[in-house]
């Protein structure tokens, strides 16, 4: 007689279990002699997990370089606002995640999708006539990675194919490519600030397009879309169908001059899911506290998508408890001026970046207006002993210590992304090294080029 552990129906997160018992009919089998199977030890990687790959981590790992040991290192890489220390988060934030973990009330589960009164909290912060929000509206994620993830999960099918920026975030990629999904890239122009070719990317939709990505304000571009051109955004997404993936995690880092529009208040028809989280606004990427907005106000989605969502929630039951506990306060008692420290040193150090390197031969920088970064283009014409920005970087790493991203690792060959986090002096130095680099390797001619973000 056999023994077997069956679950039934219960309630909570530990359903009863009732032991059973059923009989074998038939001949006793006995342990190792499977019928027509010889035992031996085959052990392999999925194909998910062969299907996956970092471009990021591909190019940097290949990069077998060491710095020039008389020069101290700075790293210009790195997306992490608080590497050097110089961006803490707000004494309001630290305080809420102590007063949570010493309530001891948080140390459980949660429902998969967050708890219902930090649900509540997200949608009344981002709430409003524009864009109406309820705590049914919002699932809370594990950083806004997973939200990203979640969001392409339940919108495209293996063999559907989405469309993703060129340059972009390589995590789109990497997602989609593990998930059996075709990742078509559509064109960014720098000489616009960035704007999307929108003749390009409609001719990229066909029958299998699940859906549009959509980020803003951009990594690694720091651009920021103008209303107008968002608008154009959404009448190319209307035509076609195609819902939209707003990665909006920089939403409000933006410069003085600009003004951030989240994309799901200029429509009405396009269904959105709008992906954010505290990583950057809040400075604290560590905390994997992210969360999916939910717009549909045509009821285009239905229940199929949020149970969608709620089913794909359940695999990892959500993200950390101890800080959804401490969301509402996060969000409702961060004072305004820690958000504007953010960005006038961000701005300082974006302007700063720009005019050192807009005065050096053979690079075009293009100016930010928002966000963390600025990509610079390397007049390879300039350079010719370097075959491509890849090389360019490698060479300036053993030069000069200073380790920017080629931006090969964002399908934008010839460029290199700054991150504009670093201390200010860190900044200038940097820059000082790069000239220094360019001056050496520089032949012929010199430029320079100014984008602002379309006001």
């Amino acid at each position: 007689m056999d023994s077997y552990l069956i679950q039934v129906n219960g309630h909570g997160d530990h359903a009863p279990m009732r032991d059973v018992h059923l009989k074998n009919s038939g001949n006793t089998i006995s342990p190792g002699k499977v019928k027509g199977r010889k035992p031996r030890w085959a052990v392999r990687a999925s194909e998910m997990s062969k299907k996956t790959f970092n471009p990021v981590r591909a190019i940097v790992d290949s990069m077998k370089v060491e710095p020039n040991p008389k020069k101290a290192m700075i790293s210009l890489s790195l997306g992490d606002p608080t590497v050097f220390g110089n961006l803490p988060t707000n004494d309001e934030v630290t305080r809420a995640v102590k007063e949570v973990l010493d309530s001891g009330q948080y140390n459980g589960y949660a429902p998969s999708v967050g708890y219902q009164s930090c649900r509540e909290a997200v949608a009344a912060y981002y709430n409003c006539p524009e864009a109406p929000l309820k705590a049914q509206d919002v699932i809370l994620t594990s950083g806004c990675s997973q939200a990203i993830e979640l969001a392409l999960a339940v919108l495209a099918n293996p063999g559907q194919n989405i469309l993703v920026p060129r340059p972009g975030f390589s995590l789109y990629k990497t997602l989609a490519l593990s998930m059996g999904i075709e990742v078509k890239l559509y064109n960014l122009l720098p000489e616009k600030a960035w704007e999307i070719d929108l003749e390009h990317l409609e001719s990229l939709v066909d029958e299998k397009t699940a859906c549009l990505i959509v980020n803003n304000p951009s990594n690694p571009c720091g651009s920021v879309f103008s209303k107008s051109h968002l608008q154009e955004i959404l009448a190319v997404a209307s035509r076609q169908c195609v819902p939209i993936l707003a990665d909006e995690i920089y939403g409000d880092m933006v410069f003085a001059d600009c003004k951030y529009e989240p994309i799901a208040t200029l429509s009405t028809n396009v269904p959105i899911l709008s992906c954010g989280g505290l990583a950057k606004r809040w400075l604290v990427p560590g905390w994997r506290m992210g969360w999916i907005l939910i717009h549909d106000r045509r009821d285009i989605f239905g229940n199929e998508i949020r149970d969608g969502l709620l089913r794909l929630s359940q695999r990892i039951l959500g993200p950390c408890t101890i800080v959804q506990g401490a969301l509402e306060h996060i969000l409702n008692r961060t004072p305004p001026e820690f958000y504007h420290n953010t960005l006038s040193i961000l701005k300082s150090n974006a302007d700063l970046c720009y005019a050192a390197l807009s005065a050096i031969p053979g690079l075009q920088p293009v100016r930010p207006a928002g966000a963390m970064y600025l990509m610079v283009e390397i007049e390879m014409e300039h350079f010719p002993e370097f075959e491509n920005d890849v090389e360019f970087t490698e060479r300036l790493i053993s030069e000069q210590s200073v380790f920017c991203l080629p931006a090969t690792c964002f399908e934008y060959p010839n460029f290199f992304r700054v991150v504009i986090t670093v201390p200010e002096e860190m900044i200038l130095e940097a820059c000082s090294r790069i000239q220094e680099f360019c001056e050496m390797h520089y032949q012929g001619a010199e430029g320079g080029q100014d984008l602002e973000c379309d006001k």
